[in-house]
């Protein structure tokens, strides 16, 4: 395996265990204030749809021989500009930030960030995220296959994320 490789699937690993991590945290204090999980029946296939995609961006690139794409200076710049839209979002979004539906009832929607402009930023940048680095190794069979299926996940998430926001929040759909 590729060393460029090796330490990018290394960090993408470990700033997803981080994030783990702060959802949890945040988890926990959205419920002590009240809060409750919503869409908890496809959360298992988001989880699984996430790490298949770690696993298959290893295989094709490990099994198929890919190397770092002549283009790597464009999709790093992507790359980079994903991170600070990930960075952002989550910022702005604070202790509601989290992998799973969680509702505080009767929170504001927040509307600051990127959320000023955009319904569900976050989603974006994870689409990015899943088009642009397996581009950056060349694993175009990763990229096309998740693009696809986080499309279907997406449309299972929003609509049970929006009606959760709905049902217990200033949230208004449109």
């Amino acid at each position: 395996m590729n060393s460029i490789f090796l330490m990018f699937i290394s960090f993408l690993c470990a700033q997803r265990l981080l994030e783990l991590v702060i959802a949890r945290r945040n988890e926990k204090w959205m419920i002590s204030q009240g809060g409750y999980e919503a869409g908890a029946r496809h959360y298992p296939f988001m989880v699984a749809l996430h790490v298949s995609f770690f696993a298959s961006l290893i295989a094709e690139v490990v099994l198929l021989g890919k190397s770092i794409s002549l283009a790597w200076p464009v999709w790093l710049v992507l790359f980079l500009l994903a991170q600070l839209g990930r960075v952002w979002t989550l910022r702005s979004l604070g202790p509601f930030w989290n992998t799973k539906i969680i509702v505080l009832p009767g929170a504001k929607i927040v509307k600051k960030g990127p959320y000023r402009w955009v319904r569900h930023p976050n989603y974006i940048i994870v689409t990015m995220e899943l088009i642009i680095i397996p581009l950056l190794f060349q694993a175009y069979y990763t990229a096309l296959i998740f693009t696809f299926l986080n499309a279907l996940m997406l449309a299972v998430r929003i609509g049970a994320e929006e009606q959760a926001l709905i049902e217990a929040t200033d949230f208004k759909k449109g």
